[in-house]
């Protein structure tokens, strides 16, 4: 039989068959899969990619427990959700890692496009951080993290703030909410929803924002994020940029990690050297 590749998400496996495998062909790659690997309890057939602002895709059923339920572990955390409802990406398991390296113990954190709420979830169990609000469009993916935020025992750390983040932002900005730490790991789409953050800032925010794009295209989306900084009256300190993943052929994922000021760029410098020296 023709190698097929396959990936493992918890408890399930998914596999992307071409369009001339038959039905016998698939439940007999899907045995094998069973077999070999222990932990695997269901596999399913990946229909269609993640698509439109839910990022949603379609999978499925092959073979094994007839579920599209997972149970996930990662960074000391465990996550349950249904593949096909809600959107999860276990690539970006290392950078939910990392991502603690930017975190103070004294920041409120807001989290956009939450999803299930894995990056509140690791900041939350694996940091001092007192206090995150998750936002997530997505309603099931948001009951989903209700159950994962208490799943995790961190229900004192975090507070759901369902809802379109074109709405939320505005209703937090007239409560007069100001953030320390946003992070926007937002989808692959064309809005940059920027201004939804740039509302919720005030000297000193750090922003943490991922880009999609070609690798020669860096300064380029740099350049665009410090036009829309300008707009709101901040000066933006470029911390850090790192390719953190290919998306598509010659397409990457970018983190860019910023800090909004709303004086001289060389004072902001003097600022960040103090605030690392006397960080944790």
């Amino acid at each position: 039989m023709k190698q097929r590749a396959f990936s493992v998400l918890g408890n399930i496996a998914i596999v992307n068959f071409s369009d001339s495998t038959s039905s016998k062909e698939k439940k007999v790659f899907a045995k094998e899969i069973l077999e070999k690997n222990k932990s695997v309890k269901t596999v399913l057939e990946k229909s269609k990619k993640f698509s439109g602002r839910l990022r949603k895709q379609k999978t499925s059923w092959i073979l094994g427990e007839k579920t599209k339920e997972v149970m996930y572990r990662e960074n000391n955390c465990e996550f349950r959700f249904n593949i096909d409802e809600t959107y999860f990406s276990s690539r970006l398991s290392n950078e939910r890692k990392e991502v603690l390296d930017f975190v103070k113990p004294t920041d409120t954190v807001f989290v956009m496009f939450a999803g299930i709420s894995p990056f509140p979830i690791v900041i939350a169990k694996n940091t001092k951080v007192k206090k995150i609000y998750s936002n997530e469009l997505n309603k099931k993916a948001n009951e989903y993290a209700k159950i994962n935020i208490k799943r995790n025992k961190v229900e004192d750390k975090i507070e759901l703030i369902p809802g379109d983040i074109k709405k939320v932002s505005k209703k937090l900005e007239k409560e007069n909410m100001k953030f320390d730490l946003i992070l926007m790991t937002r989808p692959n789409l064309d809005e940059m929803f920027l201004e939804d953050a740039l509302i919720l800032s005030k000297n000193g925010t750090r922003i943490y924002y991922h880009a999609f794009g070609k690798i020669e295209d860096e300064k380029k989306i740099i350049d665009e994020i410090e036009k829309e900084v300008n707009k709101f009256g901040f000066k933006m300190n470029l911390l850090n940029v790192k390719q953190i993943g290919d998306i598509a052929p010659g397409k990457v994922r970018f983190r860019i990690y910023f800090e909004l000021w709303k004086f001289h760029p060389f004072l902001a410098k003097i600022k960040r050297f103090f605030s690392l020296v006397y960080r944790k």
